[in-house]
């Protein structure tokens, strides 16, 4: 026996052109109507009211109306739009003919611009495992200070929508362990750069970079843990190689040492911020620097190696990390794109 699925919201002119339709559906076959933003449209027929929008997530909907065939639990089919050819071959029966013969449908309320992120935050929990913290304003920039997230600047607070956003950035699973973080040497996942990338400031395109770079400062010959102790004012520099720098927009002209560019400001501190919220190596702490330098927010700018008249620092597309002290550069370590 087939049972049929119809998705439609009352807004789409395509899906209140076939209402007529519906019933004549309804006497033929298990009907099932979701309806994503009312609960009497069809009239006259018992309507699942898909107000959380969950239904049509998990149904996959990117198009109302959407008809979709199951045959003993399996869908077997689906068509997206009005389409009154198609629909009376797949349904088996003659359908209202005084209707026009197509009508291209309307998007669906579940791809709403930020709809996508939002939903999976909500019905795909088991991609995120950090601990969820609940606050009445979640634009509030105290929250960075009041969890002790901040390196003393303002914070995006890193919503689940938002994380999840920042996920998007990369095709590595969000629960993949990199390594491990000092000086606490805790466990990093794919899923904490993100969380620390949304407290940075920076945009998904943004994350295979930090990354690379969390990879490179966790590598054994990096020794995180005792740039970290020093009572030097060293940090991390970061020089980004390749054309991922100039699909990005980093800046690697004037300027790239300081302000006004924000991946070159946001991804050197996501790492920064890594060190301090996943490994714990605050100022006062471990990290014993004497006087800092404000490189300790952000160093990062990307190699200009298409208009040097000096040899690339790499071949290859690859993420030079360097240890910045008053002895100059050195200690140079290296990771590709994940």
């Amino acid at each position: 026996m087939l049972n049929v699925t119809l998705v439609v919201k009352q807004a789409c002119e395509t899906c209140t052109l076939i209402e007529p339709i519906i019933g004549q559906i309804a006497a033929h076959f298990d009907l099932r109507v979701i309806c994503q933003d009312t609960q009497d449209f069809p009239k006259n027929l018992e309507v699942e009211y898909d107000a959380s929008l969950e239904q049509s997530y998990r149904l996959k909907i990117e198009v109302v109306p959407t008809l979709i065939i199951r045959k003993e639990g399996v869908e077997v089919s689906r068509i997206f739009g009005w389409d009154a050819t198609a629909w009376e071959a797949l349904l088996g029966i003659e359908l209202n003919r005084d209707l026009p013969k197509f009508r291209p449908g309307c998007g669906s309320k579940t791809h709403d611009p930020g709809m996508q992120e939002r939903l999976a935050a909500q019905f795909s929990g088991h991609l995120l495992s950090a601990r969820r913290l609940n606050f009445e304003n979640v634009d509030d920039i105290e929250i960075g200070y009041d969890q002790g997230w901040s390196d003393g600047l303002p914070v995006v607070p890193p919503t689940a929508e938002r994380v999840m956003r920042m996920l998007a950035g990369t095709t590595r699973q969000s629960d993949e362990i990199i390594g491990i973080v000092p000086p606490d040497f805790a466990p990093c996942s794919i899923e904490k750069i993100a969380i620390n990338a949304v407290l940075a400031g920076c945009r998904p395109e943004y994350l295979p970079v930090v990354i690379a770079a969390v990879e490179a400062v966790l590598e054994d010959q990096f020794c995180m843990h005792g740039l970290l102790a020093t009572t030097y004012f060293s940090g991390p520099m970061v020089v980004v190689n390749g054309p991922i720098s100039r699909a990005i927009g980093m800046n690697s002209g004037g300027n790239a040492l300081g302000q006004g560019n924000r991946a070159n400001a946001t991804i050197g501190r996501a790492l920064q911020l890594v060190i301090r919220n996943v490994g714990g190596g605050r100022p006062g702490g471990v990290d014993r620097a004497a006087l800092g330098n404000p490189g300790k927010y952000t160093f990062c700018f990307s190699e200009d190696e298409t208009n040097s008249c000096w040899e690339s620092l790499c071949g290859g597309e690859r993420f030079f990390i360097r240890d910045i002290n008053r002895y100059g550069l050195c200690g140079r370590w290296d990771a590709g794109l994940g």
